[in-house]
């Protein structure tokens, strides 16, 4: 009888279990409701600094919600946020219950927002625009609070129209300067015609996709919102979107290579992908934002507002085909950039160098690393210290004096890779400090005691140097082992993110929940100091295009303090016995540079523009403000030049690989222009050869 009671308990046990894993598919609102509750506790077991669930978390979910919800200001008005705002310190309470009352009153009042200005735009560009009135349009929407009513919405979404379609109008004109002389060309009535119907068009799409946007969407970028409340890097995943992850057109084939983001309402450019043909085109840049992008033969397509996936979906296509885009650069100028689509050339992101030197001058070295790569998944795959170590044994071999090592626009990648890097230029001894939550750091050291290259090491760096690139920088710093070159500080990304997925330990019914990616550690210098927000700062700061506008970790929101742990021991077996003569030699060469004058001036324009962010609708006004800033822009475009004295050669091993066909000879071509038109690399050359007097 004992034997049958187990029994009948084993298969109730088997069969409760079973119901709970298998049974029938929960609800939308208990599957949310496990969702936001799973998170929430991965976060405050595994986040390397979790905050509190409290009301000044409320706070920070309920202000970056609103601003991602309506970052250009265009929807709510003051009396939607004061509706809203009743739950300004709720939300801390209903996340932990699981409920999100918020989130629907939120959606429901954007919903009616966006009936109520759809009337609003349709209306405005059913007539013609009245374009010779003296007034101005605020291109900031950081600058602006919202509107006070729906009376002020609707002049507001005039304005804004008018901008728009003035933009049209002038870029049509532009156009028609250079048909041939007896061409018919359009006048500015028949022009603001066809951009108003252009525009009205636009928005008509727009507003058809906000309506389409799915509740698991919308939900998605809520849920961001409460995990980028503990720190920019940590992010929810829906379940379509993890593959998407570092969005994606570095993942296809074909495409322009470059990773974008979209908060809701712009979509940016996060980092362009070395060897794409973005890359190769030189003009687009981290930070830019696509307003419109335009198929080969067809009008430009406005994507403010557009899901992430719809614009990457525009803009990827076939191989050998072009695609426009529109974008607003970090300056606040717009640019019009025509790439053909290929396929991205992962050779280009490898380790590659170059001797280079000063007219009848010493060789030197120059590695260009975009990123430190490595291939865990093949046997002997890809890893850029085995690549390093490759380029200076070249280097050794042609007899180099010292070495200059670029990493500007390396955003990271192999930590055990950095540290094996380093490791080349030192003895053995500690590279970085890793320090878990609530544990001790734990200390990554080079193990080999030889040293590849003992000669002079110069390292350059720029605001978009980052993570990994921004250790290495680090320990050669600490060691004395190099002299930093470049902007005055590197990025600021001082942490590391872990995916983790929330099915685990959830019932099978209830899933695909997702992916969290947390952060987990933080990064610390041999010194004991963080690299989060302050970055590295260089040794010699040269002029550079942003140095007057603020940028790195510390411009986004939440973002880790800066901290500091105790150092550890190391020692400097090689030292810069001339460091402080070495920079006074490079501020007089910098400061006697017309080239570097000219780089500075144009940093402060860019400072001046982002700050002028109010345009003139007086058609004529706007006209001549944007032919003046043209022109400004043209000239500043033709800085670099090459540089006469500065002389460049492929190392010999790398001829036959480089003559194996045309495209391949096409590229070293034009990466020899580049570094020759370079007075970074040609100062960093300088340096190197005041540290060996």
């Amino acid at each position: 009888m004992r034997n049958i009671f187990f029994s009948i308990l084993t298969v109730l046990l088997l069969a409760s279990f079973l119901y709970k894993q298998y049974g029938p598919p929960v609800s939308q609102e208990e599957k949310e409701k496990i969702l936001i509750q799973t998170m929430l506790s991965r976060l405050e077991q595994l986040h390397f600094k979790p905050i509190d669930i409290d009301d000044k978390f409320s706070e920070r979910v309920f202000d970056l919600y609103i601003k991602r919800l309506d970052g250009g200001k265009r929807f709510l008005t003051k009396n939607d946020l004061r509706e809203l705002a009743k739950y300004r310190h709720l939300i801390d309470d209903e996340s932990v219950k699981g409920n999100f009352e918020f989130f629907n009153w939120s959606q429901a009042i954007f919903s009616n927002a966006i009936d109520k200005t759809e009337k609003y735009f349709e209306e405005i560009l059913s007539k013609p625009l009245q374009l010779t009135d003296e007034e101005y349009f605020e291109t900031d929407p950081d600058k602006v609070d919202f509107a006070a009513n729906d009376d002020e919405l609707k002049e507001r979404w005039r304005k804004m129209l008018e901008y728009r379609v003035i933009t049209k109008i002038s870029d049509k004109l532009d156009e028609q300067e250079n048909w041939p002389a007896d061409s018919v060309k359009s006048d500015v009535a028949q022009l603001e015609k066809e951009a108003r119907e252009k525009t009205l068009r636009d928005f008509k799409k727009w507003f058809k996709r906000l309506r389409k946007r799915k509740r698991w969407d919308n939900l998605s970028m809520f849920l961001n919102t409460i995990t980028n409340a503990f720190d920019p890097h940590t992010g929810y995943f829906k379940p379509i979107d993890k593959e998407n992850f570092d969005i994606g057109m570095s993942g296809a084939l074909e495409g322009i290579g470059a990773r974008l983001q979209s908060d809701g309402d712009k979509t940016t450019i996060v980092s362009i992908i070395v060897g794409g043909p973005a890359w190769k085109g030189k003009e687009l840049e981290a930070d830019d934002i696509i307003e419109f992008v335009q198929q080969e033969g067809e009008e430009p397509v406005d994507i403010s507002g557009w899901d992430i996936n719809d614009v990457v979906k525009i803009i990827r296509g076939k191989k050998g085909t072009k695609v426009t885009l529109y974008v607003r650069k970090k300056d606040g100028s717009t640019k019009k950039v025509t790439i053909v689509r290929d396929l991205v050339i992962t050779k280009e992101s490898f380790a590659k160098s170059l001797i280079i030197k000063d007219k009848g001058g010493d060789p030197y070295g120059y590695i260009k690393l975009p990123k430190f790569y490595v291939d865990f998944n093949r046997t002997n795959g890809t890893s850029s210290a085995v690549d390093m170590a490759k380029e200076i044994n070249k280097l050794k071999k042609a007899g180099v004096k010292g070495i200059v090592l670029d990493l500007r626009n390396n955003g990271g990648g192999s930590l055990r890779d950095v540290v094996k890097i380093a490791g080349l230029f030192i003895p053995s001894g500690p590279v970085v400090q890793i320090k878990p939550r609530y544990r001790k750091p734990r200390i990554l050291a080079d193990e080999d005691p030889e040293i590849l290259f003992d000669k002079p090491l110069v390292i350059l760096v720029n605001e978009f140097s980052a993570s990994a690139s921004e250790i290495l920088a680090a320990a050669m710093q600490d060691y004395d082992r190099a002299i930093i070159v470049g902007s005055e500080a590197t990025f600021g990304k001082g942490t590391v993110q872990s995916f983790l997925s929330l099915d685990r330990g959830v019932p099978k019914r209830v899933q695909p929940l997702g992916d969290l990616k947390l952060t987990i550690q933080k990064f610390y210098r041999i010194n004991g100091g963080s690299t989060q927000l302050r970055g590295v700062h260089s040794d010699i700061v040269l002029p550079d295009d942003f140095a007057y506008i603020e940028k790195g970790e510390r411009e986004m929101e939440f973002p880790l303090p800066w901290t500091q742990i105790d150092p550890v021991s190391y020692e400097k077996l090689y030292t810069i016995k001339n460091k402080k003569e070495v920079m006074h030699k490079s501020a007089q060469r910098i400061a006697d540079n017309p080239v570097f004058a000219k780089i500075d001036e144009n940093a402060r324009r860019y400072k001046k523009l982002r700050d002028s962010s109010v345009v003139s609708l007086e058609f004529d006004s706007y006209r001549a403000f944007e032919r003046v800033q043209e022109e400004t822009s043209k000239m500043y475009e033709k800085i670099m030049t090459e540089i006469p004295d500065f002389e460049i050669h492929n190392l010999p091993e790398d001829m036959p690989e480089i003559q194996k066909d045309s495209a391949n000879i096409q590229r070293n071509e034009d990466w020899l222009k580049s570094v020759k038109k370079d007075p970074y690399i040609f100062e960093a050359l300088h340096i190197a050869e005041d540290i060996r007097m």
